[in-house]
């Protein structure tokens, strides 16, 4: 089983990303803007997607080694509730998210976003609406449906 590594991020040296094998599933950070007589560490337990929204744990401690503590201890009660799936969906969620980025680095459109001359018909069918050949049977059946709606052509 693997364990819990932490990783100090690269654009703050007082904040670290923890991770179970390759899954980011926190986070534990000298906190901002707080007054300085309440506990100046934070950490929060979550990922997503792989956990529910809002299924989170988080707190506060006086030093980094008691936010490290608290965090393991509530790593150590959520772990079990957890599958290999939950796990997945965020990988899944992050090589996508990574390909998406790439594309559109690249300039390329993503598939969602490329013109396409398929459509659904009334009859439950799709049918290239460039085709000639085909289409026109589903374009009686668009025009009656559109007279039944009350809309002219």
């Amino acid at each position: 089983m693997p364990e819990l590594t932490r990783r100090r991020y690269p654009e703050r040296q007082d904040c670290w990303h923890v991770y179970y094998d390759d899954v980011h599933v926190g986070t534990i950070a000298l906190s901002t803007g707080v007054p300085v007589d309440v506990d100046q560490w934070g950490w929060i337990l979550r990922f997503y997607p792989g956990t529910e929204v809002g299924e989170y744990r988080d707190g506060t401690a006086e030093t980094f080694g008691l936010a490290r503590a608290d965090f393991d201890a509530a790593w150590k009660a959520l772990l079990p509730t957890l599958t290999e799936a939950d796990f997945q969906r965020w990988r899944d969620a992050r090589d996508w998210t990574a390909k998406k980025y790439a594309m559109w680095e690249s300039g390329e459109l993503l598939p969602s976003q490329k013109p396409n001359s398929w459509m659904g018909c009334p009859c439950g069918e799709r049918f290239d609406s460039h085709d000639p050949a085909g289409s026109h049977v589903h374009r009686e059946h668009i025009y009656a449906a559109q007279a039944v709606d009350g809309i002219r052509r």
